[in-house]
């Protein structure tokens, strides 16, 4: 009963935050980056609920379950990526778009706004996908005899559908900063009972294999990179991530935001892969996936157990708006608004924006009964993106030499490679030749092609 009214307590308090943020959306830059207003300590939570869902409540977890602290690898890559944001969030606030796709357009091209979107959608609607599932997994996991999995990812992406068609960037941004910090100090709080349970590190130590505490556990090198080079790529490609420094109320706050975010990271990552851990020497399941809401059901005492599955609930909501978001973002401003209809009133284009939210989740429910592993498809939705957007838009803040025939090139080779890799069902991670193809012909062409003008990379560049 506990669980339910927890439960039941999230959910109000999420309509209750919509309904109030939904009021303030006038226009489509209150939809799309909340009207330019957000300070950094909103910032801060919003990033970082956005970047940590079920990729590390789930993906992640079930990383750890099979191969212990060597699940950090995947983590790794995000903490390795935000040293390069460090360096970007102000000079993305000082450009004030809406979209990566808007980058791409004014550094390169038209064609490579297109093809940046096409990649954007493949990816994001497959992290948006398995939200739903990983939403799914609890709701079965509280409700055991009334809601099955399929049933619980049905009424997650409804959820999901409604909430982040009603308002948009503001809504999203005002979620996550209660929803991050719920977690966060949950999470604090449930590592030390859950070890206390499973009788002291020692006991931990005793029962899984020595392998779970190496630095490669039962990864190969070439397994561990396999991880961290698509989370790395992803981080600091991320169209979200823009679209909410796109959002700041200046560039000072964009860049307290990104230190905010690399402490609450560290943080958060090492403790979820900390509590998996663990679990895995308490709990077994033929459902890896499941081994940290497993433990919050039954490793903890009920009240605290509640509220971190509430916690991780919220979560998994959290990062599903944000990845079904970011892609509706971009057919609405990078394709409707740029060609079908450039001259619809602000009206239209609101109306249009949520209708195109409705379809895009749609689409990412369907994909994800296409797949079991959240791992697998994590991965892969990471290396689509990582591969053919992240190379390019590096491109535009540190490399003045790249030209637009090369980003093009460079955008189709890793999208292409990407999903025709996992389609032949090779071994070897598809990050290594997707991202050897993209990274390879947008250097090579751009030395064989002539420099871009200066007026397509000062913008970027001047202080």
């Amino acid at each position: 009963m506990i669980y339910a009214v927890v439960l039941a307590i999230v959910v109000g308090t999420l309509c209750g935050v919509t309904i109030i943020k939904t009021r303030s959306v006038k226009n489509q830059a209150d939809f799309l980056v909340a009207g330019r207003k957000l300070p950094w300590p909103v910032l801060v939570f919003t990033l970082l609920s956005s970047w940590i869902g079920a990729g590390s409540l789930f993906a992640g977890a079930e990383n750890a379950y099979k191969n212990g602290f060597a699940a950090l690898w995947q983590g790794a890559g995000g903490w390795a990526g935000l040293i390069v944001i460090a360096l970007i969030a102000g000079r993305a606030r000082r450009f004030a778009q809406f979209t990566v796709p808007d980058l791409l357009e004014v550094r390169y091209n038209a064609t490579a706004r297109v093809m940046g979107t096409i990649a954007i959608v493949i990816s994001y609607t497959v992290i948006a996908s398995y939200q739903f599932k990983g939403g799914g997994d609890i709701l079965h996991l509280i409700f055991p005899d009334s809601i099955s999995r399929d049933q619980g990812m049905c009424i997650i992406a409804a959820f999901v559908i409604v909430f982040t068609a009603a308002a948009g960037m503001a809504s999203i941004a005002y979620l996550d900063l209660v929803i991050g910090a719920l977690v966060t100090t949950i999470v604090i709080v449930a590592v030390p009972m859950v070890l206390e349970k499973a009788g002291g590190w020692r006991h931990v130590t005793a029962v899984l294999p020595p392998t779970h505490f190496q630095v490669f556990g039962n990864l190969t090198v070439l397994q561990a990179f396999g991880l961290m080079i698509p989370t790395m790529l992803l981080l600091i490609g991320n169209q979200g991530m823009y679209q909410k420094f796109f959002s700041a109320r200046s560039e000072q706050d964009a860049k307290f935001a990104v230190y905010g975010w690399i402490v609450g990271t560290l943080l958060l990552e090492t403790l979820l892969v900390t509590l998996a851990v663990i679990g895995s020497s308490l709990f077994q399941t033929d459902k890896p996936r499941e081994i940290i809401p497993i433990t919050a059901f039954r490793g903890l005492p009920p009240l605290v157990g509640a509220i971190l599955l509430g916690g991780i609930f919220a979560k998994v909501i959290s990062t599903a708006n944000n990845y079904l978001f970011s892609p509706a973002t971009n057919l609405i401003h990078d394709v409707y608004g740029r060609f079908v209809n450039p001259n619809a009133s602000e009206r239209r284009k609101l109306v249009m924006s949520r209708v195109i939210v409705v379809l895009l989740g749609l689409f990412a429910l369907l994909q994800a009964t296409r797949f079991e592993s959240i791992l697998k498809a994590a991965l892969y939705a990471y290396t689509v993106y990582g591969a053919a957007v992240t190379p390019v838009v590096m491109a535009v803040f540190f490399w003045k030499r790249a030209t637009t025939v090369a980003a093009i090139t460079s955008i189709a080779l890793g999208t292409a490679v990407t999903v025709g890799w996992n389609l032949a069902g090779f071994d070897l991670d598809a990050v290594y030749p997707a991202l050897g193809a993209s990274v390879i012909s947008l250097i090579v062409i751009s030395l064989m092609t002539s420099p871009p003008p200066p007026e397509k990379w000062k913008p970027f560049f001047e202080t």
